[in-house]
């Protein structure tokens, strides 16, 4: 299976963090499953640490991710158009962004954010 890690699941992961849950993990680490990650998550990450909300290093986390062995997804054009067809079941930017790669490219999302479910079939929520 294709999966693409919602920004918290990533950051829960790459941090080794008490939130990820075996469930989570075993998708995660799955030889079944390639997982991806996307541009999305780290401008998130990017933007959140600088105004603040987020504490991290980001070079230690340019370095995790380079030493994870996950597949990073960029954004493109196909990417943000189809937000425009995104019933508005959740407004965040970043959620939807990455809602729309995962029908676009097809990959299953996995995230914990509840809300995203209501998008269908390619969301799995742990």
């Amino acid at each position: 299976m294709r999966i693409l890690l919602d920004t918290p699941i990533l950051l829960w992961w790459l941090n080794d963090d008490a939130n990820l849950t075996q469930e989570t993990e075993k998708y995660i680490v799955s030889a079944e499953n390639e997982i991806y990650i996307s541009a999305v998550s780290t401008w998130e990450i990017a933007i959140k640490q600088s105004i603040g909300r987020l504490e991290v290093d980001l070079r230690e986390f340019e370095e995790a991710i380079g030493k994870s062995g996950l597949t990073t997804l960029l954004i493109t054009m196909p990417h943000t158009l189809a937000i425009a067809n995104l019933p508005m079941h959740h407004t965040d930017p970043f959620d939807r962004l990455l809602v729309a790669q995962s029908k676009v490219e097809p990959l299953r999302l996995l995230t914990h954010d509840k809300k995203l479910e209501l998008y269908g079939d390619n969301i799995i929520l742990v």
